[in-house]
């Protein structure tokens, strides 16, 4: 990763509800790749929820993010429910989305790397998934080079995904 960049938790300081309103126009931008946010209040929600999260900075401009939770979480996505019915404990990648401007130059490895790291100290399985339907090969072929195993497959009535554990 480009020394220009710095990796923090999310969101902290005076500047609390700024970095929420770019971590929340930054998830619309990068739909349907990742699901659409509600509300500033839903994005709070899934925070909440969650128990590792990092932004990606450039200087003080956020340019990308991930939230992730664990199990036992009362977070009541389907997807997440396919690893709570199948995993006795993980870390499951909710969402995680880089600037357009700032794809393609190892952000999203030193992200993982992070995750890897996190979910190593606790002997965690690492849960996500990926929209086949519209298809988001990008991610796709990421996470295949990350070492992900895809595990299963589900059509919901607008979008389809397939279910990976690393």
């Amino acid at each position: 990763m480009n020394s220009k960049y710095k990796l923090q938790s999310l969101p902290n300081g005076h500047n609390k509800e700024a970095q929420l309103q770019s971590i929340y126009d930054l998830n619309q931008a990068n739909t349907p790749e990742v699901g659409s946010l509600e509300s500033m209040h839903h994005l709070k929600q899934l925070i909440e929820f969650s128990s590792y999260n990092l932004l990606v900075l450039n200087n003080d401009e956020i340019v990308g993010f991930i939230i992730c939770m664990r199990e036992g979480s009362s977070y009541k996505s389907e997807n997440y429910k396919f690893f709570t019915q199948r995993l006795k404990k993980f870390m499951y990648v909710d969402r995680v989305a880089i600037d357009k401007r700032h794809r393609r130059g190892g952000l999203g490895r030193a992200i993982y790397k992070d995750i890897f790291a996190q979910a190593d100290g606790d002997d965690l399985p690492i849960a996500l998934e990926v929209n086949t339907q519209p298809v988001n090969q990008p991610s796709l072929d990421f996470h295949e080079k990350m070492g992900f195993d895809k595990v299963g497959a589900k059509d919901f009535d607008d979008h389809s995904v397939a279910y990976f554990i690393k």
